[in-house]
């Protein structure tokens, strides 16, 4: 029987098209210095508003990953 240990890690992304977008970035800059990554989850997401428009979509991404051995 073999087990694994996963660590989660937070990590702030932003976009300025979408907060799907902010998601897609996020995961993959994270996935350039974290290896095994095997599920996220949006913990908080806001925006930053600029002369009456949103400006900027933000999220903060909660990430699991497998260590490896």
């Amino acid at each position: 029987m073999s087990s694994s240990i996963a660590k989660v890690t937070e990590v702030i992304c932003s976009s300025s098209k979408s907060f799907d977008d902010a998601v897609e970035n996020g995961i993959k800059r994270a996935s350039k210095t974290l290896k095994g990554i095997s599920g996220a989850w949006v913990a908080d997401q806001k925006v930053t508003v600029k002369d009456g428009k949103i400006d900027e979509y933000r999220v903060v991404l909660k990430l699991t990953f497998v260590l490896e051995d």
